[in-house]
């Protein structure tokens, strides 16, 4: 959070511990943050009631039997003018690529709270790991403007940026993708469901429950980190690759032992037992999938 702006009279605690305990029923990426910086401040949270979340605006709901509404100025304030207090808030920050969260409380503007753009920490590690994985083409869509895109991605090691893309335009962006090689869609808001949903792989991040985008994806990660994209796409490419060797070498020894066995090499019981230890084998070696992998990935490493 870059800056509070507050109703003459009022403090900055208060509004915090109103808009925090509201966004504690949001989907919405930005509402852990808010909730942490609120925590970190050691404000006391409460329990909302009767929240109505608005997609894509914001969220009104009742705490401490206070009415809170949070969100954008359209919501907040529809097409009144905003009071004198607020006003060099809003021509400071008019051509910076920031997120203004308007609050409202019992039907009056009492703060106006600035958010500046960041990435997630783990995006630039996530992004060399997705790459020495194998990964060729990486790309952002998001319903931000070009510039804020721009910012954001311009620390990362990305081939395209898809700015302003409406829900029907990450689904355009997504099938044209997946029409010139598998394609995994990562998300985590209501806006991505239909997109990871067309996806050849759809990765929620669900650390914030069961959303829309949850339900759609076919994979959940459940902590707020990227890290394990990419874990989960070294384990599902080493027990791919345990599978077909499974498959490639049972299919070869038991080819090789009914050749054998018409040519009278191998008697019919020997013929049983022997099938009975290829299936074994094969099992054994199947059940590798359940290992971590990282030992043998480094001795690999080591070896080339």
């Amino acid at each position: 959070m870059i800056e509070i702006d507050v109703a003459p009279g009022q403090g900055t605690n208060e509004p915090l511990r109103l808009l925090a305990s509201l966004e504690q029923a949001s989907h919405h990426v930005l509402a852990d943050s808010i909730v942490r910086i609120a925590r970190h401040g050691n404000l006391l949270l409460s329990q909302p009631c009767d929240v109505r979340e608005h997609r894509g605006e914001g969220l009104e709901g009742q705490v401490d039997g206070i009415s809170v509404v949070a969100g954008s100025r359209p919501l907040v304030l529809g097409s009144g003018p905003l009071p004198n207090w607020a006003e060099s808030g809003e021509s400071r920050y008019r051509d910076t690529q920031v997120l203004r969260v308007f609050l409202a409380i019992d039907g009056r503007l009492a703060a106006v709270f600035t958010f500046g753009d960041a990435i997630r920490e783990d995006a630039p590690g996530t992004v060399e790991a997705l790459r020495s994985a194998g990964v060729t083409r990486i790309v952002m869509l998001t319903g931000d403007d070009g510039a804020a895109a721009e910012k954001v991605s311009a620390s990362l090691d990305l081939d395209a940026v898809f700015a302003d893309a409406t829900p029907a335009d990450k689904v355009g962006t997504v099938e044209a993708e997946k029409a010139a090689a598998p394609t995994m869609m990562v998300g985590d808001g209501i806006n991505d469901a239909p997109a990871l949903a067309a996806a050849t792989v759809g990765i929620a991040m669900g650390a914030r429950g069961g959303t829309a985008s949850s339900e759609a994806a076919d994979v959940v990660v459940l902590t707020d980190r990227l890290e394990p994209v990419a874990e989960a796409l070294r384990i599902a490419r080493r027990t791919r690759g345990i599978a077909l060797q499974s498959i490639v070498v049972g299919l070869g020894l038991s080819g090789a032992a009914m050749i054998a066995a018409a040519m009278g090499h191998i008697t019919p019981v020997a013929g049983a037992l022997l099938q009975e230890g290829i299936d074994v084998a094969v099992i054994v070696n199947a059940l590798r999938a359940l290992g971590d992998g990282r030992l043998e990935h480094d001795r690999n490493g080591r070896r080339s």
